[in-house]
């Protein structure tokens, strides 16, 4: 489970050979979300909200990174 990206303490993790839709995986301390990258979305768990305004406002800044992460890391995906 790499992790691509910190945010103060908040891991962004991009998992080798993951389900769909391309997600990421924001965590921090004994929370974790999974967030659809093309759409910010959450699509499991849940964050603090201060800690969420941080990982939306990178993610939406840095979508084709997070893209790229996913493709290599899941090419058959």
């Amino acid at each position: 489970m790499p992790t691509v990206y910190l945010i103060d303490s908040i891991k962004i993790n991009i998992y080798y050979d993951d389900h769909l839709p391309p997600h990421f995986h924001a965590i921090y301390n004994e929370y974790e979300e999974l967030i659809i990258i093309r759409t910010l979305a959450t699509l499991q768990g849940k964050l603090p909200g201060k800690q969420r305004k941080k990982v939306i406002k990178w993610a939406g800044d840095n979508q084709e990174f997070l893209i790229k992460k996913w493709n290599q890391f899941n090419p058959d995906n």
